[in-house]
């Protein structure tokens, strides 16, 4: 009797970090694969970016529209009672023996919810991570205690999971997924990216990404044009701007983004780069901008500098190829030119990667395939002795 194994999508970039896990499902004997794609995916402002899934060969089993126009609180609220609402009534369809959610954003808090109440198990990755300025801090440990199999990317954030009390013969260290598409695809060169980017490289590039900081009581747009200014700094430097999730305030930065691109021959905004691009991009250019996470748990295995701006990801570990600056525009110029400094490109050679060197679909696998799932749902809290 197979064993049906539900993954649920969200995001262009946690599509990316489950696609390897989702083809060894697909092609693992005894493993039935559903798909769920939901939030970002579906909408048409986001590029539409479900149609990236069905391109690598995949089925979306079912579709649930949550996200609506509105990026106020309010509005969030409501696309998360919306998200819940139709993944209640998917599940019952689909009936997985189960579920395969990562990370921390708010379509996953909905959908775990969901199959909480529905009595299916929930297998989380990427859970024990910490990102101390936004409220996904809250939602990923929500999730780590709706949780019944837990994979984590570093022995630190092991135990993190632990201390929420979970079972230790429950939490998995299988290292950072990302790391396995840099493995797996064979990236294009750089005729070949610039070719894919309509867009041709500069004897400087950088590729930013910038996302909403929940957390702060100022706008994200006041932060985002610290950025501009520090941007206009430098010389001969041509600039990729891939789009902000669909966060509260994100809307404001999308604009900012269009018009900056709009008045910048060496500047371009791509809505989605899916992963072969992005990854490809990381490769040819200097160096990564901005405050999204793969900053920190991809490109180090790259040997390339990231500038972390603010306090997006406080908390989260990091390898000295990491530089962190406050988001204003001094400090961002600062950050930018320490990472052009001989110096500091002499580090990157010897640059470890905190999050691994790969295999961690692989691990993934086999656990869902192998974890006994009787009596998985009532569990016992672990209490840790200090």
């Amino acid at each position: 009797m197979s064993r049906k194994i539900c993954v649920v999508t969200g995001t262009r970039a946690e599509y990316g970090l489950l696609r390897w896990v989702m083809e060894g499902i697909r092609e693992t004997p005894g493993l039935e694969l559903q798909v769920i794609a939901t939030g970002m995916h579906l909408s048409p402002k986001f590029g539409l970016t479900y149609r990236e899934i069905e391109q690598d060969g995949f089925t979306v089993d079912r579709k649930v529209e949550m996200l609506l126009s509105s990026d106020t609180p309010a509005g969030l609220a409501k696309s998360m009672g919306l998200g819940m609402i139709g993944c209640g009534e998917v599940l019952q369809e689909l009936r997985p023996d189960v579920m395969l959610v990562l990370g921390d954003r708010f379509e996953m808090f909905s959908a775990v919810a969901a199959a909480m109440v529905a009595r299916i198990p929930v297998a989380h990755l990427h859970g024990g991570e910490s990102t101390e300025g936004v409220f996904d801090e809250s939602i990923r440990h929500s999730i780590t205690k709706m949780s019944h199999l837990h994979f984590v990317a570093t022995e630190d954030y092991r135990k993190r999971v632990i201390q929420l009390g979970e079972q230790p013969d429950r939490v998995f260290l299988v290292g950072g997924l990302g790391i396995d598409s840099m493995k797996k695809l064979t990236l294009l060169d750089r005729l070949d990216l610039e070719a894919a980017l309509k867009f041709k490289l500069g004897r400087r590039n950088l590729l930013i990404t910038f996302h909403p900081v929940t957390l702060e009581s100022a706008p994200p747009s006041l932060q985002m044009a610290e950025l501009f200014a520090a941007l206009e700094t430098l010389e001969d430097t041509h600039l990729i701007f891939t789009m902000p999730n669909a966060d509260t305030g994100g809307h404001a930065l999308f604009g900012m983004i269009e018009q900056y691109v709009a008045t910048h021959a060496n500047a371009r905004a791509f809505t989605s780069l899916g992963q072969l691009r992005y990854l490809s991009c990381i490769r040819h250019v200097d160096g990564v901008i901005g405050n999204s996470s793969s900053g920190l748990t991809e490109v180090p295995s790259f040997r390339k500098g990231t500038v972390n701006i603010g306090d997006r990801q406080r908390g989260r570990l990091k390898s000295k190829s990491v530089i962190d600056c406050s988001p204003d525009r001094h400090a961002i110029a600062l950050a930018l030119k320490h990472l052009y400094s001989p110096d500091f490109q002499s580090t990157l050679e010897t640059v470890c990667n905190p999050y691994g060197e790969g295999g961690a679909s692989e691990k993934v696998v086999q656990v869902i395939q192998d974890y006994p799932l009787e009596g998985i749902l009532k569990k016992t809290f672990h209490d840790c002795v200090f």
